[in-house]
């Protein structure tokens, strides 16, 4: 099992820029596939990033593609979203996610545990 905590939110002006941390705690961090959701007021959560355990591979969902980067570091036991040119409608509480399947990465589905969120708000 492993628990997860995000941080980074806040309020930033569109055009900026955030960076999410989401901390595991655990020993096993390095062997979870691990993912970013968001869920803005009134709609569905979805699928914003994934990453494999080793860190080799990423996927960015196109909406927030050449904005957004997934990166972890086993080490540290920490995956980030580094968020960019940031714009009003990626207001929104993101959370972090993690699986034991490899394919969680790009099919946002499959995730086992999850974060308590952290708000992100991004003023026009």
């Amino acid at each position: 099992q492993v628990q997860l905590v995000e941080s980074g939110g806040g309020l930033v002006q569109a055009g900026g820029s955030l960076r999410l941390s989401c901390a595991a705690s655990g020993r096993t961090f390095s062997t979870y596939t691990m993912g970013w959701f968001r869920q803005a007021p009134g709609k569905e959560r979805e699928f914003v990033a994934g990453i494999t355990s080793g860190g080799g591979n990423a996927f960015i969902v196109d909406s927030v593609k050449g904005r957004f980067t997934i990166s972890r570091d086993n080490a540290k036991n920490t995956v980030y979203l580094q968020m960019n040119s940031l714009r009003p409608e990626d207001t929104a509480i993101y959370y972090c996610a993690a699986a034991l399947g490899r394919l969680a990465y790009t099919r946002g589905s499959g995730f086992d545990y999850w974060g308590q969120g952290t708000q992100v708000t991004i003023s026009s």
